[in-house]
């Protein structure tokens, strides 16, 4: 990583890092595997994106619900698959991405329709709720803007607690969401930041579109997946034991 980051004499890659040089770490040792997973988790994606789209131009809520559903419950064990990618790179497990990435599908790809469907109709009705802002001759009031953008800080939340889990454990949905309650409650600002880091994140993809799909090749959805459970990784494994 000598070309993002001035050399230093003392950095060892193969010792486990603390702090930014950890960050640093994953990034020159995990980037090749977490690319080449984020480009097979865009193209689980892309029905859900074309389902999103259609509706949208069609105007249509019941273009949208279905496709929603459909492209969400495609798009689940992709995102199961990368989630569970970046956490083996997070516990340095040395197995390689390709078999990384099948055994996570065999194990999860059931567990994740659900889930997916969830989120992928969440993800259709607020951006059809973002069109309707944006068609309508009223702008929305400022308290309308408010409750739009915290219901979504509460539902990136969730996601960036809840995925984890499913890859990890073999658990019932109600034990992973109270996990979820349990943790927001003891590690309240921590993610809190991550939240509003990750809205703050999609925010601009979607507020400087088209310029910004140009970073969609590079970036994917692997970097603010990684960057949100690298903060909160820690208190995860505090809480969870997950490199026990």
């Amino acid at each position: 990583m000598g070309l993002l980051f001035p050399e230093d004499p003392h950095f060892d890659e193969n010792a486990r890092q603390t702090g930014f040089y950890r960050y640093r770490q994953l990034l020159s040792v995990r980037f090749g595997r977490w690319w080449k997973t984020g480009m097979l988790t865009i193209g689980g994606l892309t029905p859900l994106a074309a389902g999103i789209g259609l509706s949208i131009a069609s105007s249509s809520v019941l273009v949208l619900l279905p496709c929603s559903l459909l492209g969400g419950a495609v798009a689940g064990p992709f995102l199961a698959g990368m989630y569970d990618a970046i956490l083996r790179g997070l516990r340095d497990d040395p197995m390689p991405w390709w078999d990384g990435w099948r055994r996570a599908w065999r194990q999860n790809w059931r567990g994740s329709l659900l889930p997916g469907a969830l989120l992928g109709l969440v993800t259709g009705v607020y951006a059809f709720m973002a069109m309707l802002f944006w068609w309508a001759e009223q702008p929305p009031s400022l308290g309308t803007v408010a409750l739009y953008l915290f219901a979504l800080l509460v539902v990136l939340i969730v996601n960036t607690l809840y995925w984890p889990q499913l890859v990890l454990f073999q658990q019932k949905a109600s034990i992973r969401l109270r996990n979820c309650l349990l943790f927001c409650i003891r590690y309240f600002w921590r993610t809190l930041g991550v939240g509003l880091l990750q809205l703050g994140y999609w925010a601009v993809f979607v507020l400087f579109a088209p310029w910004t799909l140009l970073l969609l090749p590079l970036l994917s959805v692997w970097y603010i997946l990684f960057l949100s459970q690298f903060l909160i990784y820690e208190q995860m494994d505090e809480a969870f034991g997950i490199e026990e």
